[in-house]
């Protein structure tokens, strides 16, 4: 039998990408700092703050050419 699956894969991570994570408690506009084996770097644009986090994202959707970091 066949079935319909979906299928997930981490996001390859390159240091110094400007990300954008929506619909989530991490929501918001970040650039990658550092990539670790289970862990990811996360530094914000405006307060420059960085957060480490268990490596949690997965690719849905890439935007060409849209505005970073986002005004509300």
């Amino acid at each position: 039998m066949s079935y319909d699956v979906t299928v997930f894969k981490p996001y390859p991570f390159k240091i110094g990408q400007k990300i954008r994570i929506e619909d989530t408690r991490r929501a918001g506009d970040w650039e990658i700092a550092a990539i670790g084996e289970h862990k990811i770097t996360l530094r914000c644009p405006i307060s420059k703050k960085e957060f480490e986090w268990n490596i949690f994202c997965y690719n849905v959707e890439e935007r060409k050419d849209s505005p970073w970091p986002q005004k509300d």
